[in-house]
C-alpha cells in the first residue's frame, strides 16, 4: 500500500460525523449565522489544547457566557465586564484574555463583515499575522514569531474546507490548497516516522515543509490529511 492509500483510508476512518461528537468543532457548528460561526470558531480554537475532555468542558463553558448569538454578546459589548477578571477559562487563559480578543472583534466588525477577509489579499500567513495583531492577546499567535499558529490554522480548516463531513466550509474565497497543517503534538510525531527532513522542533517551517509533503499527495486539499495524522496519533497515544 502506497502513502496516499494509507493515509486516504486513515481519513476514511476519521473524517466521519462521529467526529463531531468528541471534537471542539461541535461549537461553531451549532450556529447558522456566518458572523457566529467564525466567532465560535475563533474562540473554541483558541483553548483548543490539552486533554481533549477539558476543552470540550471549557468551550461550553464560554459558550454559555456567550449566550445563543457570539455576535449579539461582540457588538453589543457585553464582554466589557471580563477585563479586569481573573476567573480562568481554560488553562492559562482567563476571562480578561477573553476581554482581549472581544474587544478586537467588535472593533473589527464595526468595519468588516467576515474575519475571512484578512486572508484575501496576502495569503494565509499575512492574515494570521494581522488576525494576532488584531486581538492583542499572546494566545493568538502569529507567524512572525516563527510560532506554527496551530490553532488558528485548525481554525481555518474548519472556516474553508467544505467536504460536507465535519468541516464547515463557510469561507468561499479561500482555497483549501492554500491551508497550513495545525501542528499538533500527534500530526508531528506522525509526520516524523514517514518524513525524515523534518525539523525536531514544532515551529512554523516544521508545519509548512509538512503541508507540502502533503500537497504532492493531494496538491487540492492537503490539510484533510490532518485527519488521518492526528486521528492515527491520537489513537497511538491511547495505547
Amino acid at each position: 500500500m502506497s502513502l496516499k492509500e494509507r493515509l486516504e483510508e486513515l481519513v476514511a476512518i476519521h473524517n466521519t460525523p462521529a467526529f463531531i461528537e468528541t471534537d471542539p468543532i461541535q461549537f461553531p457548528q451549532r450556529f447558522s449565522r456566518l458572523e457566529d460561526i467564525e466567532i465560535s470558531a475563533l474562540l473554541t480554537s483558541v483553548i483548543t489544547w490539552g486533554k481533549r475532555g477539558l476543552i470540550l468542558r471549557d468551550a461550553e463553558k464560554m459558550h454559555q457566557m456567550m449566550g445563543g448569538s457570539p455576535y449579539n454578546y461582540i457588538m453589543n459589548q457585553e464582554w466589557t465586564v471580563l477585563k479586569d477578571s481573573d476567573k480562568n477559562i481554560h488553562r492559562t487563559f482567563f476571562e480578561r484574555d477573553m476581554w482581549n480578543i472581544c474587544q478586537g472583534l467588535y472593533h473589527y466588525y464595526l468595519e468588516n463583515n467576515s474575519l475571512e477577509e484578512l486572508f484575501l489579499t496576502d495569503g494565509i500567513l499575512h492574515g494570521l499575522d494581522k488576525l494576532s495583531g488584531l486581538m492583542n492577546t499572546r494566545h493568538i499567535s502569529s507567524p512572525q514569531t516563527k510560532s506554527p499558529c496551530k490553532r488558528t490554522n485548525l481554525m481555518l480548516r474548519w472556516l474553508v474546507r467544505n467536504d460536507g463531513i465535519v468541516d464547515m466550509g463557510v469561507w468561499k474565497n479561500i482555497s483549501p490548497s492554500q491551508l497550513i497543517i495545525p501542528l499538533d503534538v500527534h500530526v508531528a510525531r506522525v509526520s516524523r516516522t514517514i518524513w525524515h527532513d523534518l525539523p525536531k522542533t514544532d515551529r512554523l517551517k516544521t508545519a509548512l515543509m509538512i503541508t507540502n509533503h502533503l500537497s504532492e499527495l493531494c496538491p487540492e486539499d492537503p490539510c484533510k490529511y490532518d485527519f488521518a495524522l492526528f486521528g492515527y496519533g491520537e489513537e497511538q497515544s491511547r495505547g
